[in-house]
């Protein structure tokens, strides 16, 4: 279960034999069912994740009660309300698993440890932090600046193997539609 975490950090940085044993004894595997939640909005995120089995979504909730799908994480992703998680304050999203999956996580203060512990930790933390930073500066200039129509194609650049894995309304929600509109979207680009 845990080969898939080793490779991808091993993608990063160079794993000692008790490095990866190390790693192996601190992510716990968990379990969840189909709209299961990994962390609810208003919860402090104390745990990060990786996604061994499934499909989460990120859900934030409109004043109105309206539920915004803002994000998406599948196998072989990391999974966390990073902003929660590093200052512990109350989480402004929900992660929600689509489907049954499974999450190998580890808790903050595990994670410190890796960080000094693992001979590269501090180098694996900064490389995902970079790669955090550059993805949600992308997604916050598409949301100012790209069209619909724009958007949905950035979602089939990135998350085109889920389709079939995602009821239309959550892919609507994501590119900042309704339905009707994701679907004449989808007319005009079938054209």
């Amino acid at each position: 279960m845990h080969e898939a975490l080793i490779k991808s950090i091993s993608y990063l940085i160079h794993l000692s034999e008790d490095e990866k044993e190390w790693i192996t004894e601190k992510f716990v595997p968990r379990t969840y069912k189909k709209n299961e939640y990994f962390l609810r909005e208003g919860q402090i995120c104390r745990e990060a994740g990786f996604i061994t089995e499934g499909l989460v979504r990120y859900v934030m909730t409109k004043a109105d009660g309206e539920e915004m799908t803002v994000d998406f994480n599948k196998e072989q992703e990391y999974t966390c309300n990073y902003a929660s998680f590093l200052d512990k304050s109350p989480s402004a999203t929900s992660i929600q698993c689509i489907e049954p999956t499974t999450i190998l996580v580890i808790s903050y203060d595990d994670l410190q440890a890796f960080y000094t512990q693992l001979a590269e930790g501090q180098k694996f933390g900064r490389l995902i932090c970079e790669f955090l930073y550059v993805h949600a500066i992308k997604k916050i200039n598409s949301m100012y600046v790209s069209q619909p129509e724009e958007r949905y194609l950035q979602f089939l650049d990135g998350y085109a193997e889920l389709i079939p894995r995602l009821p239309q309304y959550y892919i609507s929600s994501y590119v900042g539609v309704k339905p009707p509109s994701l679907s004449r979207i989808r007319k005009r680009l079938a054209r």
